[in-house]
């Protein structure tokens, strides 16, 4: 007698639901769909303690919870109903979207857009460009200011900042004030927000002292950006006990009206540029009490610039130094940079310098690259000398410089 075939063992089946208070299935979640045959699905999940198929296939934990989490990691953008004439855009975060963003661009709509009604999880808001003359905390004010960390009011018609303008907004960390008229900048204003940048560029300040700059930031780097003003003087924090120095690790002073290097020695500063300014004069001690210094610009400079010997004492950590756009800049010998043992790259192009003197490394040990004339580089590079090597002699350096306008033939030339 042939035997008779006969069909899979048909038993009941639990699959995983979209149901928003239950991640898997259960049966009074409506996950278990009655008797059923057991396809290969990936999806299926075998569950103890749920009266699951006994022969359905079993999916890994680890490898199930990415797809979970699949929508977390997306940052899903959508737009939501805004206040008319604005935009607004919501980024989602978190397991199934459980969190969210609101960025508000309400730019170029006029003086009339304020104060503006914002979402309650708005993060950033952008009023630029809307000819504004004024803003106090009356305008910066609601619910939905409270959550602001980046504020833009650049390009509009500012002339003063009332002190307690930014007040109310204790999670700001980036404010834009570029492009306005301010001729002050008003003690205390930044105070109470937890900046970490600042921009003051093109406006129409003459003198800053360092302490408005303070803000409450609890040590937070800050970048400060006061380019292309009319600054003549920086003032220092007092030297008497009071208020810590802001944390400024980033300080852009090009193109202002500036004579002579400011003092700055109460500032952790990293980065630090007076490129375009009338500076007359480097001399020694300038930059006094900025050891932490890696970056320096004095490129561009608007009058003949002197640098008398030792000019950069003090600058043990500075890696990078540009004096390029200087053609009247003369040599004044290697002592100039004499203390710089840090010092990796020197922008020297656009100066009227064309060679550089044979024991410049002494003095810059750690010097890998320079630029010279139009654009003439020159690199580093280590001679094991001969050999036997004598007694007490090391690899020899020297700077090996070439001109990407010369024909290869003509090879590059050591100095």
């Amino acid at each position: 007698m042939r035997e008779r075939k006969t069909d899979p063992p048909v038993q009941e089946c639990c699959w995983l639901t979209s149901s928003p208070h239950s991640v898997l299935g259960s049966k009074t979640a409506s996950a278990c769909s009655g008797p059923c045959h057991l396809p290969s699905f990936p999806f299926l999940v075998s569950l103890e303690g749920l009266d699951q198929c006994p022969g359905a296939p079993t999916m890994p934990w680890p490898l199930l919870l990415p797809l979970l989490l699949l929508p977390a990691a997306s940052g899903a953008q959508a737009a939501r109903p805004c206040f008319p004439g604005c935009r607004c855009e919501v980024e989602t975060f978190g397991l199934f979207d459980s969190f969210s963003l609101t960025r508000v661009d309400c730019s170029g709509l006029g003086p009339h857009i304020v104060p503006v009604p914002l979402p309650l999880d708005t993060a950033h808001l952008d009023l630029s460009s809307n000819r504004l003359r004024a803003v106090n905390a009356s305008v910066l004010a609601g619910p939905g200011y409270t959550t602001l960390a980046g504020l833009d009011l650049s390009r509009n018609l500012l002339a003063s900042l009332a002190p307690t303008a930014f007040s109310r907004l204790r999670y700001l960390e980036a404010l834009d004030l570029s492009h306005n008229g301010l001729a002050a900048l008003p003690a205390g204003a930044l105070a109470g927000c937890p900046l970490s940048e600042v921009d003051l560029s093109h406006n129409r300040l003459r003198e800053v002292a360092v302490s408005a700059l303070a803000a409450h930031g609890h040590g937070r780097a800050l970048r400060v950006d006061l380019s292309h003003n009319l600054l003549q003087r920086l003032l220092p924090p007092p030297a008497r006990a009071g208020p810590p120095a802001p944390a400024i690790q980033s300080l852009n002073l090009a193109w202002n009206r500036l004579r002579a290097v400011p003092p700055l020695r109460a500032l952790p500063l990293r980065h630090l540029s007076l490129e375009g300014n009338p500076l007359g004069a480097v001399g020694p001690g300038a930059f006094a009490g900025l050891e932490g210094l890696t970056h320096l610009s004095l490129a561009n400079l608007r009058a003949l610039p002197a640098l008398a010997p030792r000019a950069f004492r003090g600058l043990r950590g500075l890696q990078v130094l540009d004096l390029s756009g200087n053609p009247g800049l003369t040599w004044a010998g290697a002592e100039v940079f004499a203390g710089l043992d840090s010092l990796q790259e020197l922008d020297l192009a656009g100066t009227g310098l064309a060679a550089l003197p044979e024991k410049l490394l002494l003095h810059l040990p750690g010097l890998q690259s320079v630029r010279l004339g139009r654009d003439r580089r020159c690199r580093r590079l280590v001679r094991e000398g001969a050999y036997p090597r004598r007694p007490g002699a090391g690899p020899e350096a020297a700077l090996r410089c070439g001109d990407p306008r010369e024909p290869p033939a003509g090879g590059p030339g050591a100095l």
